[in-house]
């Protein structure tokens, strides 16, 4: 069975990151596997007449590259998602490369926590950022 990192491993400033471009494709898959189907994520006639003049990609679609970086890279398996914070501070469109990113802030070994920095970047601007917290094994069990 593969296994991440153990508390024991991790240490403040560790860093991972996951890089994605986004299609048109991949949103019309976040919506139809998550029901939400806001026209400005799916109707390039009704996003042209936002603010953002075309189709933007989910926010939570970040949230899930972020995820893919903390379940599959740093903690990795084993680890338990107990908490997500996040703020959305620009769209993503439509030929975006997101890069997830998320870098250990805190271990607290007696309660087996780690908390890490996330955010999402295209190119040097961030359009999410936030923190979570981890459950991660010990390797004594």
């Amino acid at each position: 069975m593969q296994h991440g990192y153990y508390l024991e491993d991790l240490t403040v400033g560790m860093q991972s990151s996951y890089e994605k471009q986004i299609s048109a494709q991949d949103i019309d898959t976040f919506a139809a596997l998550t029901g939400d189907t806001n026209p400005i994520h799916l109707d390039a006639d009704y996003a042209a007449q936002t603010p953002f003049k075309q189709r933007i990609a989910h926010g939570m679609l970040n949230g899930g590259l972020i995820s893919t970086v903390l379940g599959t890279q740093l903690p990795g398996p084993g680890c338990i998602y107990v908490e997500q914070q996040m703020r959305f501070k620009a769209p993503v469109m439509i030929g975006d490369t997101i890069e997830a990113r998320v870098t250990v802030e805190e271990v607290d070994s007696r309660r087996r926590r780690v908390k890490l920095k996330t955010e999402c970047l295209v190119g040097d601007k961030v359009v999410t950022t936030g923190t979570a917290t981890m459950m991660v094994d010990k390797k004594d069990g």
